[in-house]
């Protein structure tokens, strides 16, 4: 039997330190292998491929979170080559959010998004000698005090999961523009 060496959690949390703490969109795409995925599920956010991805977390999500955001661990599940956090996301919104709430104004609501994600990994030599990203899908739950309606997907929701091309990314960041 071949022993598990747990590579994943590791690189997972330096990303996440990238996106939220550093706000470093270099040190976050150096966590990502040359042909990342990364899909908000609910509302269809991301990019596919290196350059796609790089512009999502660019334009999209590094930095585009209110300052008073908390990030509330609840579970981490690690395998080979996958971590899946369960986590709650408390915070006020008072900026705009397109990687999660695109195109709904700062309402000033507090919120409280019950989040999962999962990183799938694989050892990348082109670009480090540790495990990278190859694939982060997200599920939230927003308990947001928002009108109109928060924004979300339906069934193509699913069949981005299984095929990452299967519909276009970031539809309700350009239609509520």
């Amino acid at each position: 039997m071949r022993p598990i060496v747990l590579t994943s959690a590791p690189v997972f949390d330096d990303h996440v330190a990238a996106e939220f703490v550093d706000l470093d969109l270099e040190a976050t795409m150096a966590t990502m292998t040359d042909d990342p995925y990364v899909n908000h599920v609910p509302v269809m956010t991301g990019g596919v491929g290196f350059e796609d991805v790089r512009r999502f977390y660019g334009d999209h999500f590094i930095g585009k979170w209110p300052q008073d955001i908390e990030i509330t661990p609840v579970s981490r599940t690690v395998g080979e080559n996958q971590v899946v956090d369960e986590l709650v996301l408390a915070f006020t919104h008072d900026i705009e959010m397109p990687q999660l709430l695109p195109g709904v104004a700062p309402t000033g609501s507090t919120c409280s998004s019950r989040s999962v994600s999962s990183w799938a990994s694989r050892t990348a030599r082109s670009r480090t000698s540790t495990s990278t990203g190859t694939r982060r899908h997200s599920w939230c739950r927003s308990g947001c005090s928002i009108r109109p309606a928060l924004p979300v997907t339906g069934a193509e929701q699913s069949e981005n999961v299984l095929d990452p091309r299967a519909h276009p990314l970031n539809e309700l960041i350009r239609a509520r523009r």
